[in-house]
């Protein structure tokens, strides 16, 4: 195990540049239910039954008090149980945010709990302010000679992405935090610090968007935890009433401890979970039954082991996960540089209503490029509406725009916002360029797209000289016959491996990116007979998903129940 951090019960000094003024709204202050800060301190076992005076507590961002005020009444119920004098509980907890009024309001509602169990005022005053410090939790100074780090850590993390941030801020989170990489939240930070300060057997649990188990930026910490720590538990939240107000944060509860990986417990709750079901989950999470549960409040199962190193975390149920266990070790992927096979994105352009158009004549001829969406693909076909791409790219790479006057004369006419742009920022000399590139090699070749939201997987071929815009992916081989590929992608076997793997959208709906295409295994194309083959062209034409799927479960030697819930 990484050796713990040390915490200061001092107060520490506030980096004059951090986001420490009262009114910038750059906080990502996102306030918990009483009743899931609850589940959560269930789930760590900070319990009032424990001697909770002998542990030490670490909330990173204690905002207006919601997992801070059921920690104090815990603390001071074990205190009463335990016959430990309640002046003395100055070192059991610690807690940090950077704003004033955050420290200030949670300072009184502290005093106030400790006043009410009779300790006296001023003595209550000075241990809320040992208590509850102003800080940045990722860049402040935590070592103290005599705290040997945290036996709890929880709370729920800011919701930040690291791009808002002044860039020399930027540069101090990531020095401190090496976990945060590419376009991290920063919260990313706040595990990775959290999990820092444990001592062997310690807990951290957040409730926290879920986006660092399925996306790139989440590498780092996903090593990080399979390295050195034991995933506990995961509770996927995204339709819970979690939240003092209405967020699209995709939440999870996600239990984290100091110690070797054991078994695991995941849940998937529903709409209906709230504080009088919450107790239930918290029972089955924590017992021992090895069956799986299901009823109108959450889904569970336990998993043997976790997943290693920094690829993406899949979800889903045992039987699930060991089928994609199976599939991987056994079949090789979609992309694959053996059979030609590539996943790319269409373009992006940062400035759609500059770079398409319907207008025909806008600018030369030779300079629109007619575009596909995602609504020309609803019918699985390729019906084009009509959209152009106003292209400044040729085979050389950007146009010189004295050679072509309409085309300059509109991206002059929009030159402030175009220059705007981060791509325009970092390349001046290139400031009309969509952020893409455009590969004309795409275009009149047999190309299958794919919506990047959808509800299960929508692949359609297309082979004319339209081009992708950035909600489409494209897929593109040298070998594969894009008819039985996407006769195998129609199936439900695609949308297993991508519904494990991907971010889910609020109301079901998945993201079909690169990044979980690229984990769909595929049988190794010489060992499809041509009848098989035909079966998948059927079957794709026809959109018959049954049948596709019927064909791949042949393919890769399973029986169809293992694809049923």
């Amino acid at each position: 195990m990484p050796n713990p951090v040390q915490l200061s019960f001092e107060e520490p000094t506030m980096q004059p540049d951090v986001l420490d003024t009262e009114d910038r709204n750059t906080y990502g202050e996102v306030f918990t239910r009483r009743w899931v800060a609850d589940l959560i301190l269930d789930l760590v076992g900070y319990l009032p039954e424990h001697d909770l005076a002998a542990k030490v507590m670490v909330e990173p961002a204690c905002g207006g008090g919601a997992f801070l005020e059921p920690i104090v009444d815990r603390l001071i119920e074990s205190a009463v149980r335990h016959g430990r004098a309640l002046d003395s509980l100055g070192g059991s907890l610690r807690a940090f945010d950077l704003k004033a009024a955050n420290v200030e309001l949670s300072r009184k509602t502290s005093m106030a709990a400790l006043v009410t169990a009779g300790v006296p005022l001023e003595r209550a005053e000075e241990i809320a302010r040992t208590w509850i410090t102003r800080g940045d939790f990722l860049l402040d100074d935590l070592d103290d000679q005599a705290a040997g780090g945290a036996d709890f850590v929880v709370g729920n993390p800011p919701y930040i992405r690291i791009e808002d941030l002044p860039p020399d801020l930027v540069q101090r989170y990531r020095a401190a935090c090496r976990t945060m990489q590419g376009r991290a939240d920063i919260y990313v930070g706040f595990f990775e610090r959290g999990l820092q300060l444990l001592r062997p057997q310690g807990r951290l649990g957040f409730i926290c968007a879920d986006r660092w188990m399925h996306n790139q930026y989440g590498a780092g910490l996903r090593r990080l935890i399979s390295g050195s720590f034991a995933v506990e538990s995961v509770v996927t939240m995204h339709d819970v009433d979690a939240f003092e107000q209405d967020v699209s944060a995709y939440p999870a509860v996600t239990v984290i401890r100091s110690d070797r990986q054991g078994r695991v417990s995941v849940a998937e709750s529903t709409a209906g979970l709230g504080a009088s079901s919450a107790p239930g989950l918290v029972a089955w999470l924590k017992g021992s039954a090895p069956q799986p549960r299901s009823d109108r409040h959450f889904t569970g199962s336990r998993l043997p082991e976790w997943f290693r190193g920094g690829d993406l975390w899949p979800t889903g149920s045992p039987k699930h996960l060991e089928v994609l266990r199976q599939l991987e070790r056994q079949f090789p992927p979609l992309e694959d540089t053996a059979t030609g096979t590539r996943v790319g994105i269409g373009v992006a352009t940062g400035c759609d209503d500059v770079f398409i158009t319907t207008d025909p004549d806008l600018v030369e001829e030779d300079r629109l490029l007619p575009l596909l969406m995602a609504d020309d693909l609803g019918s699985g076909t390729a019906e084009w509406k009509g959209r152009f791409l106003v292209n400044p790219w040729d085979e050389h790479g950007l146009v010189d725009l004295s050679h072509h006057p309409r085309l300059r004369a509109h991206f002059e006419a929009h030159a402030e916002r175009l220059g705007r742009r981060h791509v325009a920022r970092r390349r001046p000399g290139q400031w009309y360029r969509t952020i893409d590139r455009v590969q004309l090699q795409l275009l009149n070749r047999p190309r299958l797209l794919l919506p990047d939201m959808k509800a299960t997987a929508h692949p359609v071929l297309d082979d004319g000289p339209h081009y992708p815009h950035h909600n489409l992916y494209h897929l593109t081989s040298s070998s594969w016959d894009p008819e039985v590929l996407g006769g195998l992608l129609l199936s439900d076997l695609a949308n297993l491996f991508v519904g494990a793997y991907c971010v889910k959208m609020r109301g079901g709906c998945y993201r079909f990116q690169a990044q979980y295409l690229r984990r769909i295994r595929v049988p190794v194309i010489g060992s499809i007979r041509p009848a098989d083959q035909n079966a998948l062209r059927r079957a794709f034409a026809a959109r018959d998903v049954a049948a596709a799927t019927a064909v791949a479960c042949k393919l890769f030697g399973l029986d169809s129940s293992a694809l049923a819930p």
